[in-house]
């Protein structure tokens, strides 16, 4: 079963402008993105999905690869779709978050490893225990609820569940790392947006919204996604103690 890292990246940010090209330890945040993601043991590549020309010498330059995608894409995951077609052989395609520069490597190959016994998924993502209650109330955080089995039931920016019976269930924030088979990637991305979806503003939900399972597995890792200055500072931070060590 081929793997492919795909990890789309635009220019554009309304909180953090130019955010890929933002410096984490003197290079670009979307070639620290790579450099984590390329130490997957189970993808078989990595590349860089962008319409920008920037982005795309940025990832050339420190020997990277990328390819450029068309400008006038929705979401992040039609600009996968278009990329994910330059790879006829692939049939996952992991869609890494270019805002995540400690992505764990070993992460991606635990959600490639879902789909080995398993040829009813389609599609698999992650979360992590939230106890802090303003991170818990907070919008920006997704939340996701699930099955006995991980299987999500539903992804929200609400705190949920809602603890009527203090203690009785754990919270969980999604983590924007997603694997799909490839045919769905394309058929999922072809899908009309849904009501939840549009509600919510959140895509995940068009394909529960449809029918489809969504496979939750639980991480420790510590997710610090880069939207502001102070996210920024802190990842350098620790990219220069690493460094150090």
């Amino acid at each position: 079963m081929e793997a492919i890292c795909i990890i789309p990246a635009r220019y554009a940010s309304t909180r953090l402008p130019g955010k890929p090209l933002r410096l984490i330890a003197g290079l670009p945040m979307i070639c620290r993105v790579y450099q984590r993601a390329a130490q997957s043991k189970r993808a078989s590549a990595t590349v860089v999905a962008t319409d920008d020309q920037r982005i795309f010498d940025a990832v050339t330059n420190n020997n990277g690869r990328a390819v450029m995608t068309r400008a006038d894409h929705n979401t992040g995951t039609d600009r996968l779709a278009e990329a994910a077609q330059s790879f006829p052989d692939a049939d996952l395609i992991i869609n890494v978050q270019g805002d995540e520069p400690l992505i764990n490597p070993n992460l991606i190959d635990e959600l490639i490893a879902q789909f080995d016994h398993d040829d009813q998924l389609n599609m698999a993502t992650v979360a992590v225990e939230l106890n802090d209650p303003s991170e818990i109330a907070n919008p920006n955080n997704v939340k996701v609820v699930m099955d006995r089995n991980r299987n999500a039931l539903y992804f929200s920016r609400s705190a949920i569940p809602f603890e009527r019976n203090v203690g009785k269930s754990k919270v969980y924030k999604h983590i924007g790392i997603y694997a799909y088979r490839k045919n769905f990637l394309l058929e999922y991305a072809a899908m009309s947006p849904t009501p939840l979806e549009q509600a919510e503003s959140l895509e995940q939900l068009r394909a529960l919204e449809n029918g489809h399972k969504i496979k939750v597995i639980i991480s420790a890792d510590k997710f610090i996604g880069v939207d502001t200055e102070d996210d920024l500072i802190l990842v350098n931070k620790i990219y220069n103690e690493v460094a150090h060590e």
